[in-house]
């Protein structure tokens, strides 16, 4: 994808809610339309703990995200078109501390001061199914694109979504190519282990189990000549008095597929348990990551798994990792808007170069607070606090600082 400067992404913008003059179709597409302009502001920190050729990752950059999304052309089906535009603006950064994923840069160069990307997508929708092509970003626990830095990853393909019989999801796609958080180009997709390939393929779905309130999922991934996976997935919920009891189990089986040179053989456990009351979730996480390479998923994806956190997945060769979280929604306490998380994660039995016996962990601290009324209402301050310590990376103390604001235009 060809770099979009600021005066063309704007001009993009308003091209893209122009609608067909025959006046019921112009009425169908408006009608439902919506358009919303998402600002980020993100502070990034990274103390790399010594004193090695980069100790420390800074960096400062303002984000603008406008999501575009039409109607039907026939009201509640038919043809419609979506847009995805996206500014990144540096507002601090430097040779020596240039890498943090917000900009396109890496150590030793601080690169452009803005970047940008633009996705269109058609989409068709008959009866309770959908066809989109074009800009795609996917949210099924195959692959689900990341938007942990400024702006969102994105990719290119074709997405199916079948929902004709109550409680069955159907989900199919093909991901062409990706535009990383920090690019605004598209390439190949990468994985965390083997190579890049120009075809993602998926397919799979939920079933929703109403008496028992439970969902279950079961996936099939292909990342061609890289890797193929199975994904078996049961969600639970419970009501318990005052007490919802909860459970989320997912197991991933691995292989390396066509020509890949590696050879992946790799089997995930991950399981999720939790116990709400009130303002307070209560949480217990256990993976386990059986394999003689990492656990393979789609490059800067949030990977499906419990101990997935801030910095760390925890999904190194035979690692095992136990999390203990707690959640506090400060409303029911007396201060809405304001919610909280603590959260520690202990990984051991890595399998390094140099030992079978690697450990490392995680604490994380993130609360957000929203502005609950005035002239600011809606805006979101959040702030993300990390500790880790490895045998397999460099120690690291990470803080982020956040403000979002979105505001509807239509």
């Amino acid at each position: 994808m060809k770099h979009v400067k600021p005066h063309a992404l704007a001009a993009a913008v308003a091209l893209s809610l122009a609608v067909p003059s025959t006046p019921v179709i112009a009425m169908s597409l408006t009608d439902d339309a919506t358009a919303t302009l998402q600002l980020r502001n993100l502070y990034f920190n990274r103390d790399l703990r010594d004193a090695g050729a980069q100790s420390k990752a800074e960096e400062w950059a303002q984000g603008f995200i406008f999501r575009g999304k039409t109607g039907y052309t026939h009201g509640d089906q038919g043809l419609g078109l979506d847009v995805h535009a996206a500014l990144g603006v540096k507002l601090d950064s430097a040779d020596d501390r240039a890498g943090t994923l917000l900009l396109p840069n890496s150590f030793g160069d601080e690169g452009p001061d803005h970047y940008s990307h633009i996705l269109f997508t058609g989409k068709a929708k008959l009866s309770e199914s959908e066809l989109k092509v074009g800009g795609i970003i996917p949210t099924v626990p195959v692959a689900q694109a990341s938007d942990i830095r400024l702006l969102p990853q994105t990719y290119k393909g074709a997405a199916l979504g079948v929902g004709e019989i109550p409680g069955l999801d159907i989900q199919a796609g093909q991901l062409r190519q990706v535009n990383y958080l920090n690019s605004s180009n598209l390439e190949d997709i990468g994985a965390t282990v083997g190579g890049s390939s120009d075809r993602f393929n998926y397919l799979g779905g939920t079933y929703k189990v109403a008496p028992i309130n439970s969902t279950l999922g079961l996936w099939r991934a292909e990342l061609e000549d890289v890797y193929a996976q199975n994904l078996i997935n049961l969600i639970v919920a419970q009501p318990v008095g005052d007490w919802t009891l909860g459970a989320n189990f997912a197991y991933f089986d691995t292989s390396d597929e066509g020509n890949q040179p590696l050879t992946i053989d790799h089997k995930m456990k991950s399981l999720m348990l939790s116990a709400g009351t009130g303002a307070h979730t209560f949480r217990l996480g256990y993976q386990h990551s059986d394999g003689d390479t990492s656990f393979p998923y789609l490059s800067q994806n949030n990977p499906y798994l419990a101990n997935y956190v801030q910095i760390l997945d925890f999904a190194r060769p035979d690692e095992r990792s136990w999390q203990a979280r707690y959640d506090v929604d400060f409303a029911g306490l007396g201060l809405p808007g304001l919610k909280g998380l603590v959260r520690y994660v202990k990984g051991t039995d890595i399998d390094l170069a140099t030992t079978d016996d690697g450990s490392e962990w995680e604490r994380d601290i993130d609360f957000t607070y929203t502005i609950q009324s005035g002239p600011l209402k809606n805006v979101a301050l959040q702030w993300r606090n990390a500790m880790v310590r490895s045998d397999a990376i460099r120690d690291i103390n990470e803080n982020r600082l956040i403000l979002n604001y979105t505001i509807t235009l239509r």
